[in-house]
């Protein structure tokens, strides 16, 4: 049995969130959070909020034991990016592109591999 969590279009850079992506796929839920909750990086914080989301959902679910979930899955895509101008010199502007992030968290029942 499966259970997700989503937020979309999250106010950081997909990249950012990507580089925590392999810290914590395939842990048991418990032990993610754990390790979120101590990372200085902003995406940890938003990212941990996700997997507690997603532990929350799988709590509402009577046949889905919650001490045995583990993060199957991680899944960090690109929104829509914010495009906005900066003044440069000679009267020029310059893009700035704010990006987005849609992020996806899968947990399953199962054992820790």
């Amino acid at each position: 049995m499966e259970v997700r969590a989503t937020q979309r279009y999250a106010r950081i850079s997909p990249q950012k969130v990507r580089m925590l992506v392999d810290a914590i796929k395939g842990k048991p839920a418990e032990t993610a959070i754990n390790a979120l909750k101590f990372m200085p990086q902003k995406s940890a914080g938003i990212v941990e909020k996700i997997v507690r989301s997603a532990v929350a959902n799988a709590d509402q679910n009577t046949s889905i034991d919650v001490d045995e979930l583990i993060v199957r899955n991680l899944i960090v895509d690109q929104g829509p990016s914010l495009k906005r101008f900066k003044a440069r010199a000679r009267g020029r502007g310059a893009r700035i592109l704010k990006r987005t992030a849609h992020i996806t968290v899968v947990l399953a029942e199962g054992s820790v591999q």
